[in-house]
C-alpha cells in the first residue's frame, strides 16, 4: 500500500505530555479524566489516554521549542484549574511510585478496548507515562534513514528521561521500568532496520494483511514515522516531572533530527549499529540510566553514556543556535548535574526511610515548580 507522507515544515516541533491525576491527600491515582475532559472539551490538544487516571496535553506545531512549551503550560493551566475543582492533583513521571494496575480503569474507547483485549495482562499493566516529540521532515526520502540514525541516540534520551524506578510500590532496580514494560506490546520497541520508504510500506502491508495492525498509527516504535503529520516521532522518553526537563529533551530531539537532515543533505550515508547492539543499549539505559555504558561503534567500541551525551551536545550546539533552542538544550547539562528523575526519586525515598508517598509529594513539587528540585 502507498502511505503518503504529509508536507511538514522542516524541523518544526510538536510535543505530547501524558499527565497523571492523583488524589491530593493520598497521592494515589484517581479515575478523574472523564469528568475533567467533559468540562474542558480540549479537542485534539487535551485528550484522554488508555487509563482514566491520565490526560494528554499537546502543543501546536512550532518553530521553537520555547513556544511549544508555552502551549503546554497554558493547556496544563486549564487542566489544573478543573482538577482543583475535583480535589485532584496533576503530576507526571514514567511510572507512579505505588499505584497498582488492578485498581485502574480503561477509557471507554474501542481502540483501547481492542488493545487490552489483545494484550491481556500486559495491556492492563500499562501504567506508564511518556513524552512524545514530533519533528518535521521536509523530504519523505529522508524519513527512514533518520529513523535508523536516531536509533543510535535512543539510549541517551532514555537515560536522561528515566523516571520509573518504582512499580506498584517496589523498587525495580531499573532506571526506566517503563521502557521494558511498554516493549511487551507486539508492535512496540525498537524500529526494524529498513532501507527506504518503499520497504516501510511493504512492512506495514505485511502487518495489516496478517491482522497484526489495522492502520499505521498502531506501530508503537520508540522512534517512528508519523505520516499523517509529516514528522519523525520520538517516543522513547519516560514522562518528565517538570517542564524544564521536557523542554531540554525536546530541544535535543529537534536538534538531532535537524542534524541528521543536514548530514543527508551533504550526501552522508548512515551506517546503523548492528540490531543486537541497539537492543543491548536499550536494556543498559533502562537498567542503569545515566550510569550506563553504551556501545557506540560497529566495532563494539563503548563509552559511558554521560560522556557520549557531552560529546553529542558539543556537536549539536551550532544546530541549536540556528533553531533558537540553545537555552533549552543547555537544560540537558542541568539534568546531568542534578541527576535524572529516577535518581531524584530514589534519593527522596532513601531520605524518607522508603516512604513512597514522599516521592509523590516531590513529584508534585517539581511539577508545580516547572524544574527539577534537589532531593535528599
Amino acid at each position: 500500500m502507498e502511505i503518503p507522507f504529509a508536507k511538514s515544515q522542516r524541523s518544526t516541533v510538536g510535543l505530547e505530555w501524558e499527565l497523571m491525576l492523583a488524589d491530593r491527600a493520598s497521592g494515589d491515582l484517581v479515575p478523574a479524566a472523564p469528568g475533567i475532559l467533559q468540562v474542558l472539551d480540549g479537542g485534539e490538544k487535551i485528550t484522554a489516554e488508555l487509563l482514566t487516571n491520565t490526560v494528554e496535553v499537546t502543543s501546536d506545531p512550532r518553530d521553537r521549542v520555547a513556544d511549544a512549551v508555552d502551549d503546554l503550560r497554558r493547556r496544563i493551566g486549564r487542566v489544573q484549574q478543573e482538577a482543583d475543582r475535583h480535589g485532584v492533583a496533576v503530576l507526571s513521571s514514567g511510572s507512579h511510585p505505588f499505584a497498582t494496575w488492578h485498581k485502574q480503569h480503561i477509557t471507554e474507547k474501542s481502540r483501547y478496548r481492542t488493545l487490552v483485549d489483545r494484550a491481556q495482562w500486559w495491556g492492563r499493566n500499562l501504567m506508564i507515562w511518556g513524552v512524545h516529540m514530533h519533528v518535521g521532515v521536509d523530504d519523505q526520502r529522508k524519513v527512514i534513514p533518520i529513523v535508523g540514525e536516531l536509533t543510535r541516540y535512543l539510549p541517551h534520551l532514555q537515560a536522561l528521561s528515566a523516571s520509573s524506578p518504582y512499580w506498584a510500590g517496589e523498587q525495580t532496580g531499573y532506571a526506566s521500568n517503563r521502557a521494558l514494560v511498554f516493549q511487551q506490546l507486539p508492535t512496540a520497541g525498537l524500529p526494524w532496520q529498513l532501507p527506504d520508504w518503499s520497504a516501510f510500506e511493504g512492512y506495514v502491508d505485511d502487518l495489516i494483511g496478517t491482522g497484526v495492525i489495522s492502520e499505521v498509527t498502531e506501530l508503537r516504535w520508540d522512534v517512528r514515522p508519523a505520516p499523517r503529520w509529516g514528522t519523525v516521532e520520538l517516543r522513547a522518553c519516560d514522562a518528565t516531572s517538570n517542564l524544564l526537563e521536557l523542554g531540554a529533551l525536546a530541544a535535543l530531539a529537534q536538534c538531532l533530527v535537524e542534524w541528521c537532515s543536514r548530514r543527508l543533505d551533504a550526501g552522508e550515508e548512515f551506517e546503523p549499529l548492528q540490531p543486537w547492539f541497539h537492543r543491548e543499549n536499550k536494556w543498559r539505559a533502562a537498567r542503569y540510566g545515566l550510569d550506563a555504558t553504551v556501545i557506540t561503534g560497529r566495532d563494539g567500541s563503548q563509552a559511558p553514556v554521560r560522556d557520549h551525551i557531552g560529546e553529542l551536545l558539543e556537536a549539536l550546539e551550532p544546530v541549536a543556535a540556528d533553531l533558537g533552542c540553545a537555552a533549552e538544550l543547555a537544560g540537558i547539562r542541568s539534568i546531568l548535574e542534578i541527576g535524572a528523575g529516577y535518581q531524584r526519586q530514589l534519593r527522596v525515598a532513601q531520605s524518607a526511610d522508603g516512604d513512597l508517598a514522599a516521592v509523590v509529594t516531590h513529584l508534585l513539587a517539581e511539577f508545580d515548580a516547572e524544574r527539577p528540585l534537589a532531593a535528599g
